[in-house]
Parts: structure tokens; sequence; C-alpha cells
């Protein structure tokens, strides 16, 4: 039988709209081809959510946004299709939550531990957290500090980096360069130096060697010295110096009892030395003595009179 354009084209039209249907039903989260699961959630914002987005256990897919409706008060019933292989604890809770830096948003279902699995059209415990931006946000408001920080660097740098500054940079890298030159001259004049007078040093460090040879046998000298100390030191303790000096106290005594003697007018000395009447008696003595002298000096002949033939008496 023989098939008309008209019917092999209103065959693939057919086609086409069934499967633009199909396709369509499953952008919406219809399962066209196996049964699902569905479950409800009730939330206060619903912001970022769209239908047929993911359900997500551990970033694996189990099922998709099927539907959203507004309440009168405000909540949105949110509705999930599951694929029934997966067994979901009546205590799991369903976030929604962020999964870019744009604000798309996705169901995250941390399963609970309840050994009774929920069943078909049953309501789960809802939860939103913050989007990634709000997280970021103290993030963003410290980002947004340190660029002003930098800013303000970077104006400062740009001021110091003026041409007077780097003439001042290039004229103090210039006296480093000089400096290191003038370094290396010396360097240079140090170290001829020291090989010109190497011999010295040299006849230098033999005589501080000899210096210290003699040094050494000086102090072996006074090793002598000090042990002919300590014997004249051990003689000298082991000697009578006890007796000795109890003679001279006993001396200085005597010479203390005779000096006292003599103050207190005892004796011939004491009273020569003590009395007035004595020294004024030797003392006209004296002058009659010399008075004599004169005498006799002027006129021998009154005391002494010879005569080597004899004369008269």
């Amino acid at each position: 039988m023989k098939i008309t354009n008209e019917t092999k084209i209103g065959a693939f039209t057919a086609i086409g709209i069934t499967i633009l249907i199909l396709g369509y039903s499953y952008l919406n989260g219809n399962d066209v081809f196996s049964g699902s699961n569905k479950f409800y959630s009730i939330y206060k914002s619903v912001e970022g959510l769209t239908v047929s987005k993911p359900v997500l256990v551990n970033g694996y897919q189990i099922g998709r946004v099927s539907g959203m409706e507004l309440q009168p008060d405000g909540r949105t019933i949110v509705e999930f299709k599951i694929d029934p292989k997966y067994d979901i604890p009546s205590n799991t809770l369903a976030q929604l939550q962020s999964t870019d830096l744009l604000g798309g948003k996705a169901i995250i279902f941390e399963l609970g531990n309840s050994k009774i699995m929920a069943e078909d059209k049953d309501t789960l415990r809802a939860d939103i957290q913050g989007s990634l931006a709000e997280s970021l946000q103290p993030i963003q408001k410290k980002v947004e500090q340190l660029i002003v920080k930098i800013d303000s660097s970077l104006g400062s740098i740009n001021r110091i980096m003026n041409p007077q500054f780097e003439k001042n940079v290039d004229r103090s890298f210039m006296s480093i360069a000089n400096s290191l030159q003038t370094l290396e001259g010396t360097t240079k004049k140090i170290d001829a130096l020291v090989g010109s007078q190497s011999g010295h040093i040299n006849t230098v460090m033999l005589n501080a060697a000899t210096v210290s040879s003699n040094l050494k046998a000086t102090a072996a000298h006074f090793d002598g010295i000090a042990t002919n100390l300590e014997k004249f030191s051990g003689d000298l303790a082991n000697s009578n110096i006890k007796n000795t000096l109890a003679n001279a106290d006993k001396m200085v005594a005597d010479l203390q009892a005779t000096t006292s003697r003599i103050n207190s007018r005892q004796g011939s000395l004491g009273l020569l030395l003590n009395d007035t009447t004595i020294y004024k008696n030797l003392s006209d003595a004296s002058l009659n003595l010399n008075n004599l002298f004169i005498d006799l000096k002027a006129h021998p002949k009154r005391y002494v009179s010879f005569s080597i033939f004899g004369g008269k008496d």
C-alpha cells in the first residue's frame, strides 16, 4: 500500500508533538515512563527555587521539584518527585540551599535515622539555609576594606615615587657604589701592606714567642722565690722569737723605770737634771774657771815660776 505524503507529514507531526509534550513534562519534573513518590515541604520563602530543580542527597540527584503552590498565609508548598527505589526516613530534613554564587537553589535531603520510612505524599520537615552570597558577605566586607587600604597604599607609593625621589634613590645607590669601590681599594692597600710587612710580622711573632718562653722561665724562678719565702716564713715561725720579744719588752720596761727615777730627782743624775741650784753652782764654777784661765794667760808668772840656772825661792 502506498503511503501518501500527507500521511507521512501527519505522522511526523504527531511524533514531534508527543516528543515535545514528553520533554516539557520531563523539564517540569514529571517522570512520564515510571512512577514516582511524591513528598511535600512547606517553606516561608522559595527565592531562587523553580520547578525541575534537583533534589540531592550528598550531591547525588534522587528526584526533582515537581510543583510549587503559594498558600494564603504566604508560605509555599513545594512538591518533590523522588525515585521510588530510594527509601526516605520519616524524619528527613528537606533543606533549601544555594548551589552557586549566582543564587541558584536546590533541595538537599538530610536523611534521618528513623527506621520508619516516609510514604507517598508525606510532608517532610523543611529548612532554609542562607545563600552563598549571604555567607560570603563578611568576607566581601573584609575584601572591600582591604581594597580600600591597598588603594591608599598605592596612592602613597605614587606620591613617593616622584622624580625627585627617584633622583635621591639614584644618588643613594651611586654613593653606595662609590663607598664599595673605596672599600675595595682600601682592602687592596691593606693586602699589599700586609704582604710587604709579612717579614716584620714574622719577626714580631718570633719575638712574642721568645718573650713567652722567657716569661715561662721567669715563672719558674718565681716558683723558686716563692719556695724560699715559704721556707723563710717557716724558719721564722720555728725560731725563738717569743723570748726575743719578751726580752725587748723587759728592756723597754727597765728604760721606762730609769726615766721615771731621773724625773723623780732620785740619785745624782736626777738631782743634776732637776735641781737648779746645782746647775747654778756648776755655771758659777765654769765662769770662775774661765776667769782663772784668762788671768793665767795674762799673768802666768803669778802662778808658775821656773829658771834654768836656778833662782830665788
